[in-house]
């Protein structure tokens, strides 16, 4: 089986979020999670300045561009390019060229195998940043290729999984 390498996708202005969830639903539908691995409309904090007020706001760093980790093969080719909103993958005559290292870089996405986390599977861990702030929970599952875990939490009586960063969780 071929390694799951970065592609990006070219996309009308505007669908890429679209795009993204569009994907995502095929993946579901089809099973291909072992084989498209992560959709990502890349973003960033910037401050902007409104009649006289700054307010924080992400924009996508790459305007009509997704992201795809992805094992490159024809069903997932044409899945991808077959999405509504897809133009194109992004290589010379639209033949799909995965992203090198160095120009992952600067996207904060790196190879699997530099991290190492203390908890596994079952462990009690509690949310040290964002929303979820102080929250204690259950390792469901952890994605390394996300840097993302799944925790079970308690919302209006009832359990739900929950997506935090690695680095706003720590062990109990």
């Amino acid at each position: 089986m071929s390694e799951a390498k970065w592609y990006v996708v070219h996309t009308y202005s505007g669908y890429e979020n679209k795009v993204k969830a569009n994907i995502e639903k095929t993946i579901e539908n089809r099973h291909l999670e072992d084989q498209i691995l992560e959709v990502r409309v890349p973003l960033e904090d910037v401050v902007e300045l409104k009649n006289g007020v700054q307010k924080q706001v992400q924009k996508k760093l790459f305007p009509g561009y997704v992201l795809l980790n992805m094992i490159m093969n024809d069903d997932t080719w044409y899945v991808v390019r077959n999405t509504r909103g897809v133009t194109g993958f992004v290589g010379p005559g639209s033949k799909p060229v995965p992203l090198t290292e160095e120009e992952m870089r600067p996207l904060g996405i790196q190879k699997e195998s530099n991290i190492v986390v203390d908890f596994k599977e079952g462990d009690g861990v509690v949310v040290t940043g964002g929303a979820w702030k102080d929250t204690t929970g259950l390792v469901q599952s952890i994605n390394t290729q996300k840097q993302m875990v799944t925790i079970s939490v308690e919302l209006f009586g009832r359990e739900t999984p929950v997506e935090i960063s690695f680095t706003e969780i720590m062990k109990l």
